[in-house]
């Protein structure tokens, strides 16, 4: 632990102040409390150097700054609807307390005070304050005043005193809260059913993914976190629920970087009786659905109204194989070996195992080629079936699958299907993956399989990622800014 500062001990001497004069420096609560918005309202009847002594109301917050002009003092209070002046005077307060409260109060500091709506002289909303009430000391000063926490990490590890220290950045999780509530809000409305599935599973599968394992003592098995909601979803579509989505943690035991956590918010959706192209009507809407209310939130933030104005329909469509062709220069790719695809691959840098599948190399030559032009929203469709183990093929175009991938200029959004049904073509998909590649990233579930076999309706699926969602529509350019506590590094 780090030796504490003049500063904090400091403030220790006070709290050993008040308890000795028989007062707590953290009572158990204050009630009757407004929001300090309330009091701006009250104040806009009044005029300059007038108050409201009719009407007394409540605030509680946190202090940024003291200032005393002789007889009178101003303290800037903040809660979540915003900041308000406290203005202290001798004659409200009395000479002794005037003394007293100006003595101990500090800058984050949590207290209430109660008085009257006023406006002061230079046209400041106000609470001529009558009482105040210390309801929480802070040991520890607030970040300096106008540059908070400058380390990026430092901010994240203690995102508490980042919170604390900017109106910005808790704006920010209040809209990302909103915004998820306007993503629940639009699949129930559709009539989709929110559930919950299993993060402990024997086998996580649904992605290829790198899961993280551990050990139920119980069962004495090791166990996997999720890496994907789908699996566990499907199965409720073969037990009859028609129309289901899960807004939940998955965990990927992979990357950290600007746009993966090995723990994120996922949102999967299933819908029986519908294909890819009604997900992508779907999809569609959801998304003009989130900027609408990204671009109401921020009304006055030229970075948010550019970024949520890429999310309103209509967007572009791309081929999969067509752009991975046109970018390349390449032809025939579906008819190439594995081997080549690997030399292709390897020819730009790629760095995956030599046992990666067929689709593993595609993707790398896609990643490569074609991801860095796509400058705004873009559906890439049609995928080649080695890819993906878990969509239905193609209706009319050979050796493809119904799939669609949602892009933005900045990452991968989302990825949707027309699902597989077939159990027998099902478990040969998962086999022909495993043994190309010789490892079990894309995992044979085999009880998903067996579920498979009482039948599971028509159905598609999208699985999209909550914090990158999150991302696009407020122009955030890192995933670590939309999760209040990421994983990062050690100190």
């Amino acid at each position: 632990m780090a030796e504490e500062s003049a500063l904090e001990r400091e403030r220790r001497e006070k709290v050993a102040r008040w308890r000795s004069a028989g007062r707590d420096p953290y009572p158990y609560e204050f009630p009757g409390r407004v929001g300090t918005d309330v009091v701006r309202s009250a104040c806009a009847q009044l005029s300059s150097g007038s108050e409201d002594l009719a009407t007394t109301m409540r605030v509680a917050g946190r202090l940024k700054i003291v200032r005393q002009h002789g007889k009178t003092a101003f303290a800037d209070l903040d809660d979540l609807a915003g900041s308000l002046q406290l203005m202290l005077r001798v004659n409200e307060l009395g000479e002794e307390p005037y003394r007293v409260w100006l003595s101990d109060l500090d800058p984050g500091d949590i207290v209430g005070a109660e008085g009257h709506p006023s406006v002061s002289r230079r046209g400041e909303p106000s609470l001529l304050v009558r009482s105040l009430t210390l309801l929480t000391k802070a040991i520890a000063p607030p970040p300096e005043k106008y540059h908070g926490i400058q380390d990026v990490e430092e901010r994240i590890r203690r995102r508490y005193v980042d919170l604390l220290a900017s109106p910005e950045v808790r704006a920010r999780f209040r809209a990302r809260t909103l915004l998820v509530r306007e993503v629940r809000a639009y699949f129930d409305e559709l009539g989709f059913l929110e559930v919950e599935t299993p993060a402990l599973l024997r086998v996580a599968g649904g992605a290829a993914a790198a899961p993280f394992v551990t050990h139920c003592n119980y069962l004495d098995a090791d166990v996997q976190l999720r890496i994907a909601e789908e699996l566990a979803l499907k199965r409720l579509l073969v037990g009859g629920l028609e129309r289901v989505y899960e807004i939940g943690k998955v965990f990927r035991n992979e990357d950290l970087d600007s746009t993966h956590s090995p723990e994120f918010t996922e949102l999967e959706a299933y819908w029986a009786y519908a294909d890819y192209h009604d997900m992508r009507r779907l999809m569609e809407g959801l998304l003009d659905r989130v900027a609408s209310r990204a671009l109401s939130l921020f009304p006055d933030d030229p970075t948010v109204q550019a970024a949520a104005a890429r999310f309103r329909p209509p967007f572009a469509t791309l081929d999969f194989v067509d752009g991975l062709e046109h970018a390349s220069g390449l032809s025939d790719l579906l008819g190439k070996s594995r081997e080549e695809l690997r030399s292709l691959a390897r020819a730009v840098g790629s760095t995956v195992p030599d046992n990666s599948s067929t689709g593993t190399f595609l993707d790398k030559l896609f990643e490569h080629y074609v991801e860095p032009t796509i400058d705004r929203v873009t559906f890439v469709v049609d995928h080649p079936a080695a890819t993906t183990p878990l969509a239905k093929r193609h209706r009319s175009k050979p050796s493809r699958v119904e799939r669609f991938e949602l892009f933005t200029s900045d990452f991968e959004l989302a990825n949707a299907y027309s699902e597989l049904t077939d159990p027998d073509e099902q478990v040969a998909r998962f086999r022909e993956q495993l043994g190309e590649r010789g490892d079990d990233r894309y995992a044979l579930d085999q009880d998903f399989v067996d579920a498979l076999k009482f039948g599971m309706p028509p159905a598609t699926g999208v699985g999209f990622g909550v914090d990158r969602l999150i991302m696009g529509v407020l122009g955030i350019p890192s995933i670590k800014e939309t999760i209040l506590f990421p994983l990062v590094r050690d100190r």
